[in-house]
C-alpha cells in the first residue's frame, strides 16, 4: 500500500511540478535572448524568445519581445515575402501578449508598431484600413503609460504618415473609406508627438532621424540638421541602428 501511495502521490504532484520547470525555463530563453537583443543579434534573440513561448505560452514578456524582434527584423529583410511574413508573426504575438496582459503598455505598442511596418507595404486602401488600430493601440499605450517613448513615436508618425497623404486621399479616406480619424492628424501633432518621443528617449537614433524627416515635412530645415547631427552622435545600441546612421547621413547629404 505504501508504494501504491507514494505512486499516486508522484502522479498527482507531476503537473504541478513541471510548472515552474517550464518556467525556469522560459525565464533562461528569456535571458538569453535578451543578452542577444543587447549585442545586435536579432534573429538569435528572436529564437530564444520563441522558445521561451514554447516552453511557457503563458508567458506575456516572451510575446511582446518576440513581436518587438520579429519586427526589428523584418524591417530591412531583404525578402518581402519573408519580410510579410516576420510582421505577421510580430502581430500574432503583440495581440497575444495583450490577451494575457492588457494593461501594460508594452504589448500595445508592439501591436501598433507591427500593424504600422505592415500598413507601410499597403496600397492607400490598405493603409487606412490599418489607420484606426495603429492609433487605437498606440493611445491605449500612452493611457497606459504616458510617457513610453515607442508610442509617443507611432502617434508621431501616424500624424505624419496621414499629412503626406494629398488632400484629395485624405478626403476620401476620412468620407468615403470610413477612416474618419483621419481628419484628426496634423503636422503640430506629428512635430509634439515626435520631438516627446526624443525628450523621453533621447539616446535612441531612430527617434532623431524620424523627428529630422517630420521638421523637413514642415520646412525646419535647421532643427531637422540638428536632429541628424546628433543622431550620427549616438552610439549604437539598437539592431538596425546602422541603417538609420545611414539614414541620417543621407539626407544630410541631401540637404547641403
Amino acid at each position: 500500500m505504501t508504494i501504491i501511495r507514494s505512486l499516486l502521490m508522484v502522479l498527482l504532484l507531476a503537473p504541478a511540478l513541471s510548472l515552474p520547470a517550464a518556467s525556469q525555463t522560459a525565464a533562461v530563453h528569456i535571458a538569453n535572448g535578451d543578452r542577444a537583443y543587447a549585442s545586435l543579434d536579432g534573429q538569435s534573440a528572436l529564437a530564444h524568445y520563441e522558445k521561451a513561448i514554447a516552453a511557457d505560452p503563458s508567458s506575456y514578456e516572451a510575446h511582446w519581445k518576440a513581436s518587438r524582434s520579429a519586427v526589428d527584423i523584418g524591417s530591412y529583410h531583404a525578402d518581402a515575402s519573408r519580410r510579410g511574413s516576420l510582421f505577421q508573426s510580430a502581430e500574432q504575438y503583440a495581440r497575444r501578449s495583450i490577451a494575457l496582459k492588457p494593461n501594460d503598455a508594452e504589448g500595445h505598442f508592439s501591436l501598433a508598431r507591427a500593424l504600422g511596418k505592415t500598413a507601410l507595404a499597403q496600397s492607400t486602401r490598405g493603409r487606412i484600413r490599418y489607420a484606426t488600430e495603429i492609433r487605437a493601440r498606440a493611445l491605449e499605450c500612452l493611457r497606459i503609460d504616458p510617457r513610453h517613448a515607442g508610442c509617443l513615436h507611432v502617434m508621431g508618425a501616424w500624424n505624419a504618415e496621414v499629412m503626406r497623404l494629398n488632400s484629395v486621399a485624405r478626403m476620401v479616406a476620412k468620407n468615403v473609406l470610413g477612416g474618419r480619424v483621419f481628419g484628426q492628424a496634423s503636422w503640430k501633432d506629428a512635430v509634439r508627438y515626435m520631438e516627446a518621443s526624443v525628450a523621453n528617449e533621447p539616446n535612441r537614433i531612430v527617434h532623431r532621424v524620424d523627428l529630422a524627416e517630420i521638421y523637413l515635412d514642415v520646412k525646419q530645415k535647421d532643427k531637422a540638421v540638428a536632429e541628424l547631427e546628433a543622431a550620427l552622435r549616438l552610439p549604437v545600441d539598437d539592431v538596425n541602428d546602422r541603417i538609420y546612421k545611414e539614414q541620417a547621413k543621407t539626407a544630410l547629404s541631401r540637404i547641403r
